[in-house]
């Protein structure tokens, strides 16, 4: 071992926390707050009560998810989410099995919490094809609602239930309608016309595969309860009308539907499938009618946002910008074998959104959390926005956290579309194409959570396999940039031990390779959550149609990938490369994205 992989090697031992990760990386969930919980703990939703406080409510229990005892609490913070009150019932866990709360603060500072309660205490153990998941009773009975007046330290004895709407979905499940299937999630949103507003999913099968087998989207809107004193008396609408929800383009699921409005009163909602991506459709009537089914896209008739079955949740913020949370995999590629629609829940993406025209544009995405264990699952989140500064819950299933979000990614997001600058930051080196090489600036070691990026002006005049574009490898130890045999550019990452190859998205849509025309692209090589990722004019490679995940993640052992002090540019290319550049740190997409749109230097 050289003294310079030595240096690099006992970097990375100091640098290596308890979690496994770069210490002091935010977006690690490891690094969050905690918020307390008996064992299971799931969907913890924030509201700012009228004293300044958080009040946070979440569904657990001591066992797993669906287990007798599952219930309802709520907790206090007075440090946004530093520390935590002792959790006070909402509902006990002794009693009939109250699950998937959600919070609405008032103006008059009175909150209501909505839930799915086993009114009944069913305990089935027939209509369903599983077993196991007929004993459940977690996601039936009524929608049930109690209210604090003393923010959130006591509840109302009494509980009130929702009078919702059946619909042939109800009607038609193994119990005619006589028993209920549902849950929501996220939290309520109140539009500018005073009215309040959530969505929730009706379910009409349970059972195998997936637990709930076919599911639409419906919602509850009241036009009185920001106002009414008297819980008896809230009015409530279920929406749309007529005898359907909102439905998948393939699937027969679609559940989980989150709200946001837009300036002109418009409403926006996303929801899940089971088809590979997640689902957007509008209202202009205030929820009575919805645009078809019909996939999210990034931009109005674009190319659809790939997703699991996972919450895939929409936000709106003060400034009028919004924020989509998903998990940036799926696509027709899961369509061509078996797969396992829950899995992937990290990392946790997010995309920024700006309103034009009456639609939401999304930028491309973002990692926003992550865990060092890929069997880990990152999911239902909040948003927090509280005296300028933004801040995201999330569970694990296990634990759930508090994470203050770094305003520069979010503010990244929302200005994509104007940036038109080239990042400083980190820029280690910039060489001219006609060098033919260059001396390899020093990178960090990838398992101390050190990372770089790579970006290139090129243009091939062919893409046929073995061009090199960088070489920069000393007995095979190194970084190596080529095209593939699949008209491709693939990085090869190796510290001497392991090799990691991940290439950009082969097949013709944007994004992908193209011959006889100058691109930009940028590999980013991400040591904290370890995963490379390209962006080729713009476009974050998502996979397209050819492979359900465009971005890799490489093994944590992954180190010291420093080769030969000298780099080779383009040693063996068909084609011109005008500018190479080093940074020794990873860029954000948004930077990436930005040093396209800023063009080639004259």
């Amino acid at each position: 071992m050289t003294r310079r992989h030595l240096l690099a090697a006992l970097a990375a031992g100091a640098a290596r926390g308890q979690s496994g990760g770069a210490v002091g990386d935010w977006r690690n969930i490891a690094t969050g707050w905690t918020i307390p919980r008996e064992g299971y703990s799931d969907q913890p939703y924030v509201v700012v009560t009228r004293d300044g406080a958080w009040l946070c409510v979440l569904t657990t229990g001591r066992g797993v998810e669906g287990e007798t005892g599952q219930h309802i609490i709520s907790t206090i913070s007075t440090d946004r989410g530093r520390s935590w009150s002792k959790p006070v019932d909402i509902e006990p866990a002794d009693g009939p099995e109250a699950s998937w709360v959600m919070p609405l603060a008032t103006p008059s500072g009175r909150v209501y919490v909505f839930y799915t309660y086993n009114a009944a205490n069913l305990r089935l153990d027939t209509m369903s094809n599983s077993p196991r998941m007929a004993r459940r009773v977690d996601t039936l009975g009524e929608y049930a609602f109690k209210y604090s007046d003393d923010h959130g330290r006591t509840w109302s004895r009494e509980r009130f239930y929702i009078p919702v709407r059946s619909m042939r979905i109800d009607r038609e499940n193994a119990y005619g309608g006589k028993v209920r299937y549902f849950w929501g999630v996220g939290k309520p949103i109140v539009r500018r016309n005073g009215e309040a507003m959530f969505g929730f999913a009706k379910v009409g099968k349970w059972g195998d595969p997936g637990g709930m087998v076919t599911s639409q989207g419906a919602f509850l809107k009241s036009p009185n309860i920001l106002t009414e004193r008297d819980p008896r008396r809230i009015r409530w609408e279920t929406l749309p009308e007529g005898d359907e929800g909102l439905r998948a383009p393939k699937g027969a699921v679609s559940d989980e539907a989150n709200l946001v409005e837009l300036s002109d009163g418009s409403l926006y909602c996303t929801y899940r499938s089971i088809d590979g991506y997640n689902c957007a459709a509008y209202s202009r009537d205030g929820g009575k009618s919805w645009t078809p089914p019909a996939y999210a896209s990034y931009a109005p008739g674009g190319r659809p946002i790939k997703h699991p079955r996972a919450a895939n949740f929409v936000r709106k913020f003060s400034n009028g910008k919004f924020l989509l949370w998903f998990h940036n995999h799926g696509g027709e590629a899961v369509h061509q074998g078996r797969w396992d629609y829950y899995s992937g829940r990290n990392p946790g993406w997010v995309c920024g959104g700006v309103e034009r025209g009456g639609f939401i544009h999304w930028s491309e995405p973002e990692i926003l959390l992550y865990d060092d264990d890929p069997a880990i699952r990152i999911s239902y989140p909040d948003f927090i926005e509280d005296g300028g500064e933004f801040y995201i819950t999330e569970t694990m299933k296990t634990y759930a956290r508090v994470h203050r979000i770094d305003r520069a990614l979010l503010e990244g997001v929302w200005s994509q579309a104007e940036n038109r600058v080239a990042p400083s930051r980190g820029l280690a080196a910039v060489v001219d194409g006609s060098k033919k090489s260059f001396a390899m600036p020093e990178l960090a070691a990838l398992n101390a959570g050190g990372g770089f990026t790579l970006e290139f002006w090129v243009k091939f005049d062919e893409l046929s396999a073995g061009q090199t574009l960088l070489d920069a490898r000393e007995g095979g130890r190194g970084v190596l940039v080529r095209t593939t045999d699949r008209f491709t550019l693939a990085i090869s990452l190796n510290d001497g031990q392991r090799e990691f190859v991940w290439d950009s998205d082969p097949g013709t849509q944007a994004g992908s390779l193209r011959s006889g025309v100058r691109q930009h692209v940028a590999v980013m090589v991400d040591g904290a959550s370890r995963v490379t990722s390209f962006v080729v004019n713009g476009v974050f490679n998502d996979g397209g149609s050819v492979r359900d995940y465009g971005w890799g993640r490489f093994d944590r052992a992954l180190g010291d990938v420093n080769g030969a002090r000298e780099a080779r540019l383009a040693p063996a290319i068909f084609g011109q490369v005008k500018l190479c550049r080093v940074y020794n740190r990873y860029l954000r997409t948004s930077e990436a994205v930005g040093a396209w749109r800023a063009g080639l230097p004259e």
